[in-house]
């Protein structure tokens, strides 16, 4: 259903923090003009966890006003709270998304019925594409394959992004399930390996720094063309390293400041990115063609 460069867009934000509703779509348009595939707005890398809720509803909304159908739009809806999940879920259908992304629960580490049970509820409860995400070095919560083997079964259930870096992990989902759910991966720097194995693409923050070259990634890894991929990775593994110097999105938000697309806004507790790092950001840019 979905596939190919899917952009986790950072949310732009003003020097006081206030959202930056030009900037977004500045950003908008910076990525359908160079190729990316999908947009996935206030996932982690555009700040959910420091949005409130009404903020969390109009960044995806305006979002998908300015995108207009031109590309599907993925909306972060998750939430350590299931009742939290369902709202924000159904604010995205309400907003006209293309689908849900739903982090598992973080910080109160349920178990792995507890997990199942919360999907589902979210799934039942708003008749939408949805999609789990499942990155337990940020959440301490691992969804493991044989609940996402369960939850392949809900109809609406339609993918996952998995963020552990594993691509043994990742060869395990597509054999529990690839036939019934796709994955994508959420990690660029193993996102290649992936899709030459089954991966139908990537949610990048990556791609907030060079789409091109992601989508040109994307459609050769996906189309099984290892020499092509390989080829564009080599200019991309800079920013798949440099762009978690410190927690993302911390250096995505400085490089695109970097490239004259947003202010350097971001909100407390992340900071903006160390003074000590941007050089080493700024040379993988280059190498990049982002600057």
């Amino acid at each position: 259903m979905f596939h190919g460069s899917m952009v986790a867009l950072v949310t732009p934000m003003r020097t006081d923090g206030a959202l930056d509703e030009r900037a977004l779509a500045r950003l908008v348009e910076f990525h359908l003009e160079n190729g990316t595939d999908a947009i996935v707005a206030v996932g982690t890398t555009g700040e959910s966890a420091t949005l409130d809720g009404a903020e969390h509803c109009k960044v995806i909304r305006r979002v998908v006003e300015m995108v207009k159908g031109r590309v599907p739009v993925i909306a972060g809806t998750g939430s350590n709270a299931t009742r939290e999940a369902i709202e924000l879920t159904r604010c995205a259908m309400k907003a006209g998304a293309d689908a849900a992304l739903l982090v598992t629960p973080y910080y109160n580490k349920p178990t792995q019925e507890g997990l199942y049970l919360h999907y589902k509820a979210v799934a039942e409860a708003v008749p939408m594409p949805q999609i789990l995400y499942n990155v337990p070095g940020r959440t301490a919560c691992d969804l493991l394959p044989e609940t996402v083997e369960r939850l392949a079964a809900v109809s609406n259930i339609v993918g996952i992004k998995e963020a552990t870096g594993s691509l043994e992990r990742g060869r395990e989902l597509l054999e529990r399930c690839g036939e019934r759910m796709d994955l994508y991966s959420g990690d660029d720097a193993t996102a290649m390996e992936l899709m030459l194995a089954g991966a139908r693409g990537v949610i990048s923050v990556t791609a907030n720094v060079a789409p091109r070259l992601m989508h040109q990634l994307c459609a050769a890894a996906v189309a099984g063309d290892r020499a092509g991929a390989e080829a564009v990775n080599a200019r991309l593994g800079g920013l798949h390293e440099k762009l978690f110097v410190e927690a993302n999105p911390i250096p995505v938000k400085w490089a695109l400041y970097e490239m004259d697309m947003i202010s350097p806004g971001i909100r407390l507790p992340m900071t903006v990115l160390s003074e000590r790092f941007h050089g080493d950001v700024r040379r993988v840019m280059k190498q990049a063609g982002a600057l």
